[in-house]
């Protein structure tokens, strides 16, 4: 039997002398232990709150006390009880605005979820055979996915790269990109405003820049609105797609499409549905449809669960979006430090983050692997099994966002246009064996209700893990 020795540990337990910042978040402490107190009544160490935040008790208990109380109706009517649910549903949709600063220039439009958003700016978009889709490595396959419906017209689907130290894009071949756009022919680029594998925020301001030279703008807010201000009078894109449970948890199942109004005829819808038309004839058949928000809300919205999105912004509101953001960043920086300090006794380090190593324009989402005393890739699945055992919410793989995965395992052009030639349909073990290298990576979160022995939990995890894998020294 191997010898285990003791790994290099990191220097450590969080310390409030190191992290002033720390203490004017002391709110979000007390709100762990009441309204997040499931958290650690259930035992659970949660950091995926990219994939899913984590609701208050409150939001629930004003949420059912809405419902109990009243007599809710379909809103397409005018008797009593349909127009309680117009009500609400309109007063979340002014709330909405007014959270993104866009009451004056955008419609809202609710949503099964975000990529019901960005659904329909790709089946409506005015493409025509010379137009162009622009987007980054760094995006969901939702956003990804857009380009099916390009494709479908003739037009073109270009991906900006991404430097492969920091998984920023490479502006000066956007720069390039953009400036290449036809002239009188519609043209979308597509911008996450923060990673949601590697947490860098992409800078606004390519926005702009990209409307300067006759693009329209679809931003991906979903990542970034969590723990960041997003003011659409500073910046406005020409569509905007959001996800409610990203930032408050509950309720799922809910999202929105923000439409800038001077934007709103840059789509076009190709089919009716129930509330979506102002006047339908069958013995003609020509119809009308609505000319605001209404048009892309295709049958009876969720008139239950809308008014939860309302409650939950006002719990973010009250809790304060900078305090959130702040924590963030604080509990970020020291898991960073901390991932970083982790190393064998022979001087190997136990974790490779990717992307960037400071907290300088990314958000609290880290992408790491890690390696043994060799300096072997340990597969994610054994990390996220051993995680699973102690309670731990992590996320491995590749997170929807192919294209960083793509990057950081180096896998060139050549090599997946070689595979893709040979075969039909394929799993993801399939890839991994073709290409004979590990896909994939580990992936943690904070948000609005870590706490600091959360982080240190997940730090003593790889440790501890590390050290049960490793030999003896060399």
């Amino acid at each position: 039997m191997p010898t285990l020795a003791e790994p290099k540990l990191f220097t450590g337990a969080f310390r409030l002398d190191q992290h002033p910042d720390y203490k004017e978040t002391a709110l979000l402490d007390r709100l762990r232990a009441v309204d997040y107190n499931h958290l650690d009544e259930s035992g659970q160490t949660y950091l995926d709150y990219t994939g899913g935040n984590v609701f208050a008790q409150s939001q629930l208990d004003e949420h059912m006390s809405l419902l109990r109380n009243r007599v809710w109706g379909n809103p397409h009517s005018v008797n009593p009880t349909s127009k309680l649910a117009t009500e609400h549903v309109e007063a979340t949709r002014a709330h909405v605005l007014n959270f993104f600063n866009a009451a004056d220039d955008y419609f809202c439009v609710f949503t099964n979820n975000a990529s019901g958003a960005l659904k329909i700016v790709g089946e409506n978009y005015k493409w025509q055979q010379d137009s162009r889709y622009l987007l980054a490595f760094d995006n969901h396959n939702s956003v990804n996915g857009i380009r099916e419906y390009d494709r479908e017209h003739g037009a073109r689907t270009t991906y900006i790269p991404l430097l492969y130290q920091t998984l920023r894009l490479d502006e000066a071949a956007l720069a390039s990109k953009l400036a290449q756009k036809p002239a009188g022919i519609p043209c979308l680029f597509a911008l996450p405003a923060q990673s949601n594998v590697s947490g860098v925020k992409h800078p606004l301001a390519l926005v702009q820049a990209a409307q300067d030279q006759g693009w329209d703008v679809l931003l991906d807010s979903a990542a970034f609105v969590p723990t960041s201000r997003l003011d659409l009078k500073a910046v406005q894109p020409d569509f905007v797609s959001v996800s409610f449970y990203k930032i408050f948890g509950y309720p799922t199942g809910i999202g929105a499409l923000l439409i800038k109004k001077t934007s709103f005829n840059k789509l076009q819808k190709h089919w009716f549905a129930g509330g979506t038309v102002q006047f339908v004839s069958v013995t003609e058949q020509k119809h009308y449809l609505i000319s605001n928000h209404e048009r892309y809300e295709d049958g009876t919205l969720d008139y239950l669960g809308i008014p939860a999105v309302s409650i939950g912004l006002r719990h973010i509101e009250l809790v304060g979006l900078e305090t959130i953001g702040k924590r963030v960043q604080v509990l970020t920086d020291w898991l960073l430090r901390s991932l970083q300090g982790l190393r064998y006794p022979n001087g190997r380090p136990m974790v490779h983050v990717f992307g960037p190593t400071d907290t300088a324009n990314r958000g609290g989402t880290i992408i790491f692997n890690m390696f043994d005393s060799k300096g072997q890739t340990i597969p994610y699945m054994e990390v996220e099994e051993e995680a699973i055992k102690r309670q731990i919410s992590l996320r491995t793989g590749c997170f929807c966002n192919p294209g960083i995965d793509e990057v950081n395992s180096c896998v060139s052009t050549d090599e997946f246009a070689m595979y893709f030639s040979g075969v039909g349909s394929m799993s993801f073990a399939d890839i991994r064996n073709y290409f004979g290298r590990l896909r994939g990576a580990i992936r943690i979160s904070v948000g609005i209700a870590t706490v600091a022995r959360d982080v240190e939990k997940f730090i003593v995890f790889l440790e501890e893990f590390a050290g049960s894998r490793q030999e003896e020294p060399i």
